[in-house]
């Protein structure tokens, strides 16, 4: 062993000792090494906002078609393009047809999602990208609206809330195979 190594193990050994002397005494309280402190459930909330695909959770609100399209034009068009259209960001419109066969596909909103409450989920999560979560529940409701209706899926007076969205049926609802651990 070079002098080197044993000069650093010698540095480190009172150290590790102690360490080792002072876990194995039950001298390290729940509290060391202060790395936080105990989640609030006010805090907790604002992060527990999950929604499956049965819609459950989904929050009090509702957004219109005419709502999303402003709410669109203000707040998504400059990254997902006019119409969601795309560039510089996803397309999210369009592309109905093209999961099967030799095209390439084009995974959207229409050709692609199974559920429309789990996009609910997503928006609301995620997206404008460069602010997360500062939509408000009748905005997302309202965005979910209007990118349904682009893509043909509602029709253009339809209102989003926590009773219709869960009824929408998605175009590609069936294109995905449930996976069961074990069986």
């Amino acid at each position: 062993m070079s002098t080197r190594k044993v000069v650093a193990l010698a540095a480190a050994a009172p150290a590790l000792a102690t360490a080792l002397a002072i876990a194995l005494a039950g001298g390290v309280s729940a509290q060391s090494p202060n790395l936080g402190k105990p989640i609030s459930q006010e805090d907790l909330a604002s992060w527990d906002i999950s929604i499956g695909p049965d819609g459950a959770g989904l929050p009090p609100g509702s957004g219109s078609v005419a709502q999303g399209a402003d709410l669109f034009a203000a707040k998504c068009q400059a990254c997902h393009g006019e119409k969601g259209a795309g560039q510089p960001n996803d397309r999210l419109v369009g592309g109905q047809g093209t999961l099967a066969g030799d095209r390439a596909a084009v995974k959207t909103v229409g050709s692609y999602w199974p559920y429309a409450t789990t996009l609910f989920d997503y928006i609301r999560r995620a997206m404008p990208l460069n602010r997360s979560k500062t939509l408000t529940n009748d905005e997302v409701y309202a965005a979910v609206a209007y990118l349904l209706n682009l893509n043909g899926v509602v029709a253009d007076d339809a209102v989003m809330n926590a009773q219709t969205l869960p009824k929408v049926m998605m175009p590609n609802r069936d294109g995905f195979v449930t996976f069961t651990r074990g069986k």
